[in-house]
């Protein structure tokens, strides 16, 4: 190209150039940092489709975490593991009757300091001391992926972690193998996500849950 064409490109001023970069700085500081005033929204850290993560819409993350506040009990303790928008929903509830901790492989996660507890379901046991055995009133879990091996070291950490309480959810599919491996059956309440997922989701829980009364079929 020549020079003619050179002077055709327009430059930005440095004005602009720093007020660009300004805004891109601001960007990459809120995908590690939400802030305090929106820090907890569902969405605030964005899904990530390598590590197969698809959030629960506002209307399912609210009737999980309310059904897994009930099911815990007044100073109960709530262990989210591999369900980012359900622990995310129950810290913006901010209630003082239960305690919560997340189990997450995505260290974005770590933004929540000490709740944050890194979790990879190929290692199910690998947790720190304080999370000691049967140390939870309920555990909801999410597995990432549609399979028995994931849902199977997945029930490892559920059951050495749970008092007994287990909501489960994940595909359809997986019926059967969640029975035999957790004991826990399909809910009527169909749970939502943001985007439209290609495989039928499940709740499945091994107690006397609301999540089988009429009013929250769906």
């Amino acid at each position: 190209m020549g020079d003619s064409d050179d002077d055709d490109i327009p430059e930005l001023s440095s004005h602009t150039l720093a007020a660009l970069q300004e805004f891109y700085d601001e960007q990459q500081r809120r995908k590690t940092d939400p802030g305090e005033n929106n820090k907890y929204n569902i969405g605030v850290i964005e899904e990530n489709w390598q590590l197969s993560q698809f959030w629960y819409s506002e209307e399912t993350a609210l009737r999980l975490a309310t059904e897994a506040i009930i099911a815990a009990g007044k100073g109960g303790r709530i262990a989210c593991v591999s369900a980012p928008s359900v622990y995310q929903k129950l810290r913006e509830l901010d209630g003082e009757d239960f305690s919560v901790c997340i189990l997450e492989y995505d260290k974005r996660f770590a933004v929540y300091g000490e709740e944050f507890i890194y979790y990879d379901y190929n290692d199910p046991l690998n947790l720190p001391k304080k999370l000691t055995p049967h140390s939870f009133n309920i555990v909801i879990a999410d597995p990432p992926y549609l399979s028995e091996e994931c849902l199977r070291k997945t029930a490892e950490t559920i059951k050495y972690l749970t008092q007994g309480k287990i909501l489960l959810c994940t595909g359809a599919i997986m019926e059967k193998e969640a029975a035999e491996l957790l004991g826990v059956k399909m809910c009527r309440f169909i749970p939502k996500h943001t985007r439209n997922l290609a495989n039928e989701f499940r709740c499945y829980v091994n107690y006397d849950s609301g999540l089988n009364s009429e009013a929250n079929y769906s």
